[in-house]
């Protein structure tokens, strides 16, 4: 049974750093909305990723800060990334025009001092997870 948690738990990392490379990809193409985007999405895959490893029941929540007091119940070594909670911040409105009053994502994400932010963050979030998933 650990071990087909673990496999999960693999594939969700796995999918996180492929969403992280895409990240960083589109920060240097200037396409910053979607690299925030995806930032949100590696950090909640990789602590999805985590959680998985540690619990068996499927996690339906797509909140970073939901999915971070869950993992730091199972681990305090994650309570220092609590700030990634940010992340939840670009989870909608980076894709939706109706989540910016008056502006479209596309334009109004324009900081690449932002993204570089948030990959940062979503980072530190893989970077834990893989840790924890690979020494089990």
């Amino acid at each position: 049974m650990k071990e087909d948690r673990k496999s999960e738990a693999i594939r969700w990392l796995t999918q996180a750093e492929e969403e992280f490379k895409d990240a960083s990809d589109l920060m240097k193409a200037g396409r910053f909305y979607l690299s925030l985007f995806l930032c949100q999405q590696s950090a909640e895959k990789a602590l999805k990723a985590f959680i998985y490893l540690k619990e068996e029941e499927p996690i339906f929540s797509h909140s970073v800060a939901e999915l971070l007091n869950i993992a730091i119940s199972l681990d305090a070594e994650f309570k220092p990334l609590k700030g990634a909670k940010r992340l939840d911040d670009y989870y909608i409105p980076t894709r939706y025009p109706n989540g910016l009053p008056g502006e479209i994502p596309a334009k109004y994400y324009d900081d690449k001092e932002e993204v570089q932010k948030a990959l940062a963050l979503s980072e530190q979030i893989i970077k834990l997870a893989r840790k924890k998933i690979v020494k089990t």
